[in-house]
């Protein structure tokens, strides 16, 4: 259902991808994603649409996260790259639309923005009671449950007026009461911001509408589960670090298990947009703690999907390469076993290093000793010439705790002596 509903806004996408790539004459004249006359124009010859068909599904793309606007040039949107091989990315894409169903079926122009916006937030609630009912709901106890979750609104957000009364100037006058302020939407007609409702979430596919009556499609029914799932992820966040920065979040999850450390992770990804959670994780790999650049692409592999063009573009930072290389080749279907193999012998023994210096900083000696035996070099000696080789900016602190944890004094000696020999250049 999903692709049958995107299918068109899909076909625009892909045009724009293949005409408006580097190059390519511009999309948009305002710099407000508004298709070109001209570029409308194209596409439509190209396609065997009207211009105004060609804009209606343009929009659906952007909406849907098919197309991405900056200025006055468009790209592909990561849904886009992923839409032939991942059923997800097609759904997330649905469910964006359908997020986003009062911008694709804007309202009248009378009505007035804050009636508007008290109507778009009770929404969810009005869908959530269309899928408990599971069947058709008349539009009467439709506006019954809008009215009541309105009122609600307005009760939560009334402002408290303490401005002096006129009678307070004197003396001996009563200490003012606060006083109610009226909200501004208060007279707005629910009845036809309903309606319009009721048509936007149709036209988008979440509903039909009609002899009085509504009903969740299934596809609608299944957007409704997955906020409602949502939520309670969010609110089942087990170490309570739902609230914090990715940073922070990730010191959290440093001493959880690995279940309890992907299930804090889930939490706090569904408590926030999937980009700006992806873009957290990224920066806080770029640290100087690589125990959170492992622990950040951990949880980047529970996001999956959306977070592939961010990660993609990782690979040219050093810092974040191997991370990278790995989580692509386990996207792609590798065997988490076998991924390594993608890495270069120096990419392996950077990571190697960069593992090392998670484990001496926030492990125990014998822990250290034993991430010896995961180096690819078959010698304690190959594997000390290619680290300091590889140049990674802790290798000497590596070097340093590794000596002083093994029990091995000739070894000891070797890598003490490897470590001053980085030290010192030579």
């Amino acid at each position: 259902m999903a692709r049958s509903g995107l299918a068109a806004a899909a076909r625009v996408a892909r045009w724009a991808d293949a005409a408006l790539g580097p190059g390519g004459d511009s999309a948009t004249t305002d710099g407000k994603a508004t298709l070109s006359d001209a570029t409308a124009e194209r596409a439509a010859a190209a396609l065997g649409l009207t211009p105004e068909r060609v804009r209606a599904d343009w929009d659906t793309a952007r909406l849907a996260g098919l197309i991405e606007v900056h200025g006055d040039s468009a790209r592909p949107g990561w849904r886009l790259r992923a839409w032939d091989r991942d059923d997800s990315a097609v759904l997330r894409g649905w469910v964006a639309l359908c997020d986003a169903w009062s911008l694709a079926y804007p309202e009248p122009e009378e009505y007035e923005p804050a009636a508007v916006a008290e109507v778009v937030t009770a929404m969810p609630q009005v869908l959530s009671f269309l899928q408990l009912s599971a069947g058709p709901v008349p539009v009467p106890q439709l506006l019954d449950l809008l009215e009541q979750r309105v009122t609600e609104l307005r009760t939560e957000r009334c402002e408290i007026d303490y401005a002096p009364q006129p009678a307070a100037a004197g003396a001996g006058a009563e200490t003012p009461r606060p006083a109610l302020a009226e909200p501004a939407a208060a007279d707005a007609p629910l009845e036809p911001l309903l309606d319009w409702a009721l048509r936007a979430l149709a036209s988008v596919g979440a509903l039909t509408y009609g002899d009085g009556q509504a009903t969740l499609t299934p596809l609608g029914s299944w957007a409704v589960w997955v906020k409602l799932e949502q939520i309670c992820v969010a609110a089942q966040s087990p170490a309570g670090n739902i609230e914090q920065g990715a940073e922070d979040m990730l010191r959290g999850c440093a001493r959880l298990r690995p279940n309890a450390a992907r299930a804090e992770y889930r939490a706090w990804l569904a408590a926030r947009p999937v980009g700006s959670a992806v873009t957290e994780l990224i920066a806080a790999a770029r640290g100087e703690d690589a125990l959170l650049r492992g622990l950040a692409f951990e949880a980047l592999r529970v996001v999956g999907a959306p977070a592939e063009p961010e990660v993609r573009a990782a690979l040219d930072e050093p810092t974040l390469r191997p991370y990278a290389l790995l989580w692509l080749a386990e996207h792609d279907g590798a065997d988490p076993e076998d991924a390594h193999e993608v890495l270069t012998r120096e990419e392996a023994t950077w990571l190697w290093v960069d593992t090392a210096a998670a484990v001496a900083d926030h492990g125990e000696a014998p822990l250290l000793v034993r991430h010896l035996e995961s180096a690819v070099q078959p010698t304690v000696p190959a594997l000390l010439s290619e680290v300091r080789a590889v140049g990674h900016p802790r290798t000497v602190q590596v070097l340093v705790a590794l000596a002083a944890a093994h029990p091995d004094p000739a070894l000891a000696k070797a890598v003490r002596r490897a470590a001053f020999q980085v030290h010192t250049g030579g």
